[in-house]
């Protein structure tokens, strides 16, 4: 038995990159950090990665564990991250408010934990399929391995993918950034109905 899996090493990582889509979700996090200063995004960054990270490596341990002790299907989980993410959407293509509300609202809300750690980066996708993988492995020294480093390469990647946020912002500027904001709004609210939808058709696979 090799002591590496290249290929569940691939397999994890191509996988879980796909799902989380740090580029992705660049956009989405330059808005909901729009009026914080260079420390609090650059903090938030490694907030929202170290978020992902616990929240995947519980569900990688005892995932299994937790959904059967809860009952909770994978697709519950879809449909309930989709209709978190579609909150946020509206949220973030509603018309501007006062700034000192909108001050008051960032000062209460952290978006690293709600929602970049959870649900974008570790939603219910990411989740399931780090289950899946570890499942695959076979408990061997080599997947669990190959696991451990797909998960780690994840992570710094994403956490370099955010740190980016604070120059982009400042080339974009407030026009752009607010721009920004209604298209990554318009996404998100695609990917939260798209979740809904899949989650729907596991419930009712006659509905797809």
């Amino acid at each position: 038995m090799a002591v590496f899996d290249v290929t569940i090493f691939l397999s994890t990582f191509m996988t879980l990159f796909v799902i989380a889509d740090p580029l992705g979700n660049l956009p989405v996090f330059i808005a909901l950090t729009a009026r914080n200063t260079n420390k609090e995004r650059n903090r938030a960054a490694w907030q929202s990665v170290l978020t992902s990270a616990i929240v995947l490596a519980i569900f990688a341990v005892f995932g299994k564990y937790i959904l059967d002790l809860l009952g909770i299907t994978t697709a519950a989980m879809q449909i309930s991250g989709g209709i978190l993410l579609l909150l946020v959407a509206l949220q973030l293509m509603q018309d501007e408010s006062n700034p000192q509300e909108e001050e008051a609202k960032a000062s209460s809300v952290n978006i690293a934990l709600v929602p970049m750690g959870i649900p974008l980066l570790a939603g219910p996708g990411a989740i399931v399929a780090i289950m899946i993988k570890v499942e695959e492995s076979g408990d061997t020294l080599g997947g669990i391995l190959a696991i451990i480093a797909a998960f780690i390469l994840l992570h710094i990647i994403e956490w370099v993918v955010l740190r980016f946020a604070s120059p982009m912002h400042r080339l974009l500027g407030e026009g752009g950034t607010v721009f920004l904001t209604r298209i990554a709004g318009m996404l998100l609210a695609a990917i939260s109905v798209q979740l809904i939808i899949a989650g729907a058709v596991s419930v009712w696979p006659g509905a797809a």
